[in-house]
């Protein structure tokens, strides 16, 4: 089953597997999140406001729309140090 972004728990660690077609896969790609990359979920607003990831060592805050539009496969916690 495909997992988004914008489900991954607080703190989970995933890895990116596809980005939205469009406008909005390459704002993303300009942040520098592409498939392949492992970005870790810091938080997520409620009532749908921005989910803050840690990419490269950088927080980045990201739209819950477009977050759901991001397929990832969730890393098992033991990796996530890797």
């Amino acid at each position: 089953t495909m997992t988004m972004l914008c489900t991954l728990a607080n703190g989970q660690t995933a890895k990116i597997t596809a980005l939205p077609p469009g406008m909005s896969g390459r704002r993303l790609e300009a942040l520098g999140l592409r498939p392949g990359k492992v970005v870790t979920k810091v938080s997520g607003m409620p009532f749908f406001g921005p989910v803050t990831i840690a990419l490269d060592g950088r927080q980045i805050a990201i739209g819950h729309g477009i977050c759901c539009k991001v397929s990832v496969e969730p890393l098992a916690e033991r990796n996530a140090k890797g």
